[in-house]
């Protein structure tokens, strides 16, 4: 009986270990799901171009802000779930799945300009610094919020990159009216170390090496 009462023990020992463990990944603010997707390889801050594709690839959500019409053209932002395309294939392009029963969807058909904000801290690489320390980094990608043809080749692509990382987004219901939408990128605005924001043009942006990104999934 004693041999029994100490396995029962050391079970509990590693559940609680277990439990442990999924709760500090949890409090990163990470998807549990995500963090098993993805193996987190941060490039120098030098390499503008790979760096802020890696943050957006590693990302899962953001702040997409619009112009609110109702509101006398005010900005509205709103955390919503991205993706960029299947984790080791990630194309820089933000999609999104948005219902109009949203507001952030209704403005975007009324008016496309957009911005899309995206923290590191999130992701868990920034250790206990500040958000808004800029060696923690964030990006704020500008452009236009288009609805995608639902029978186009892209709106295939957006759906198998989100729902690739967003599992859930599967099982949302259909009379909620969900669309495809990507954001067509013009301008970016990056602070990944002091000095201020890093140039970086959306050509140089979309061609970036990710040879120089290791993954590992």
């Amino acid at each position: 009986m004693k041999g029994v009462q100490r396995g029962v023990n050391a079970h509990g020992v590693v559940l609680l270990l277990v439990v442990v463990v999924l709760l500090q990944k949890a409090v990163l603010g990470r998807p549990l799901q995500l963090q098993q997707l993805t193996a987190v390889t941060r490039p120098s801050p030098k390499d503008t171009a790979a760096f802020a594709r890696w943050l957006v690839c590693q990302s899962s959500w953001g702040v997409l802000s619009t112009i609110a019409s109702d509101l006398g053209g005010a900005p509205f932002g709103n955390v919503v779930s991205f993706s960029d395309g299947q984790p080791d294939k990630g194309s820089g392009i933000p999609y999104f799945y948005l219902t109009t029963l949203d507001p952030t969807a209704r403005y975007a058909l009324k008016d496309q300009r957009s911005s899309f904000t995206i923290s590191e801290h999130p992701i868990g690489t920034c250790g206990t610094k500040d958000p808004e320390n800029p060696s923690c980094a964030k990006i704020t990608l500008v452009g236009k919020l288009t609805l995608l043809d639902g029978n186009s080749k892209e709106a295939e692509l957006a759906q198998t990159a989100l729902f690739t990382k967003h599992p859930e987004m599967k099982g949302w219901p259909k009379g909620h009216n969900f669309q495809f939408f990507e954001l067509e990128i013009y301008d970016i605005f990056m602070i990944n170390w002091f000095g201020g924001p890093k140039p970086l043009t959306v050509e140089q942006y979309l061609q970036a090496d990710m040879n120089k990104v290791t993954f590992s999934f």
